[in-house]
């Protein structure tokens, strides 16, 4: 064995994580190992107290502390627009353009049969749900952006949803990518995330 076994497995938990791999994760336990004991404690609190407040919203799915949460509790926030993104971190790329007032939806994934998920794994059930209840009460959405990175999974979603909320009479666009294929929004600089909902096109 090359670590004492909490070490070991300290550095197991670690490698687990996005991204890090084994020597990442070497070096995040020996940094956290060398820490002031309080400052592993503060961490270990904040760990638990996002896992224990931290939750989707029930209207957009975004993760929030609150419910409704901040984004769509705004009145200032316009809600003809309703921008669907895969994941959190693309809605917080979004925001930081500054440029979008509109609303959101979080997927929370993309179609991919080939890992076994399908419409019902992601929130494509509470976005028709959603516009059905925005259309009941007297709302007003009048275009549904799809705002989802330019992949295989990406372009097989985008399709999947403008086939379905079409018949229902509302615009479905895209944004224009100024990203290769396979790039990622989170990546993105905030112009070109700009450029792009600017040029953003309707599907047919």
């Amino acid at each position: 064995m090359l670590y004492t076994r909490p070490l070991a497995r300290l550095i197991e938990e670690l490698e687990k994580l996005p991204g890090i791999g084994p020597k990442s994760s070497q070096r995040l336990a020996f940094h956290l190992i060398k820490q002031p004991e309080a400052a592993i404690t503060h961490l270990a609190n904040t760990l638990l107290e996002a896992k224990q407040q931290v939750r989707f919203c029930s209207h957009c799915q975004n993760l929030s502390a609150e419910d409704p949460c901040e984004l769509c509790l705004n009145p200032t926030r316009q809600r003809t627009l309703l921008c669907v993104v895969a994941e959190p971190r693309d809605l917080v790329a979004l925001e930081r353009t500054r440029e979008y007032k509109g609303l959101y939806h979080v997927l929370g994934g993309l179609l991919s049969p080939l890992d076994g998920i399908g419409p019902e794994q992601i929130k494509v059930r509470e976005l028709l749900a959603r516009l059905h209840s925005d259309h009941e009460s007297g709302g007003n959405v009048e275009e549904v952006i799809l705002a989802i990175n330019p992949s295989v999974e990406g372009e097989a979603t985008s399709l999947y949803l403008a086939r379905l909320l079409k018949p229902a009479g509302i615009k479905v666009t895209r944004i224009a990518f100024g990203l290769p294929m396979g790039g990622d929004l989170e990546f993105a600089d905030e112009m070109t995330l700009v450029r792009a909902l600017e040029g953003r096109r309707e599907l047919a």
